[in-house]
């Protein structure tokens, strides 16, 4: 690929290879673009597949802002046997026949894990507990508890109920689910919990993000097609795709750019991108008390 002109600011939406994590893929984009200046919104398990939004150059500054956005998932849940990590990742720590679950026992606890919960994510994951990754605190063999968080988990649907048979004989129940929900849900610990409410333990054994906010499978690329032909959705069409849009005359962009507050229109809450007359992306900025404070400036 000759790329001589420079790097475009953009996002680029990836197809996540399994067996990758998200800080690999990152790497292999900073080689594709020829940039140190790429980042992600919002990890994915290396088991995981699917959509890994990547900023480019300035697009990097809209990274932390698309990361709370709604998200989207295909997985397949394991119904009984219980993992080290809450995946298929991990060793099995326990095997129960789950071949009586009922469809209507597993509809129920699906209801009871939709809506606003409270979830404890999963111990083998990045969060840090007092500083450090609760990852490092498992591997070094400590005991210790995960705090629940709120997460909204806004649809969780069963598509097909499969009898199977586990490795060590068990028989077991694979679940199809599809699942969208708020940042910072685990979908693992959803199958954890899926499994513990059924009394037979539980675990995801595939997934595939398949949204991330606006951002879809059918607009990311494999890695080895970027590397052919590098894919960057431009900044402002990012933006626009993203976040509600406010259009202001030339005045009002050069004042917003030089960080003036402005009177800004009612808006729902969050990041507002804002473009100036010629459609070119000014800012992000969000209201405070009738103004608009920038919260990054591209112009």
């Amino acid at each position: 690929m000759s790329q001589q002109h420079k790097t475009p600011d953009g996002l680029v939406i990836v197809d996540k290879p399994s067996g990758f994590t998200s800080h690999d893929v990152v790497a292999k984009m900073r080689g594709i673009a020829r940039t140190r200046r790429v980042g992600h919104a919002g990890t994915l398990d290396p088991m995981a597949t699917g959509v890994l939004v990547l900023g480019v150059e300035r697009a990097t500054k809209l990274l932390g802002h698309l990361a709370l956005t709604e998200k989207e998932y295909l997985g397949t849940v394991r119904l009984g046997q219980n993992t080290v990590t809450d995946d298929a990742e991990g060793e099995i720590t326990s095997s129960t026949d789950a071949s009586r679950v009922t469809r209507e026992a597993i509809d129920t606890q699906v209801a009871a894990l939709t809506g606003a919960i409270m979830q404890v994510p999963s111990k083998v994951s990045a969060i840090k507990i007092d500083g450090k990754r609760s990852y490092a605190r498992v591997r070094g063999g400590e005991e210790f508890e995960i705090p629940a968080r709120p997460v909204t988990v806004s649809q969780f649907t069963v598509y097909d109920v499969r009898e199977a048979t586990a490795e060590d004989g068990t028989p077991v129940v694979d679940l199809v689910v599809s699942v969208v929900c708020s940042s910072g849900t685990y979908i693992r610990a959803l199958a954890r919990d899926l499994g513990a409410g059924l009394g037979v333990g539980g675990h995801l054994t595939a997934l595939r993000r398949t949204r991330v906010g606006p951002y879809k499978l059918d607009s990311a690329r494999t890695l080895d097609q970027l590397q052919e032909e590098l894919t960057v959705m431009p900044i402002a069409a990012a933006a626009a795709a993203a976040f509600p849009r406010w259009d202001v005359d030339e005045k009002r962009a050069r004042l917003l750019l030089n960080g003036v507050r402005l009177d800004m229109p009612a808006y729902p809450e969050g990041p507002v991108a804002v473009f100036g007359p010629d459609g070119a992306f000014v800012a992000l900025v969000e209201e405070h008390k009738g103004k608009a404070k920038s919260l990054a400036v591209f112009g």
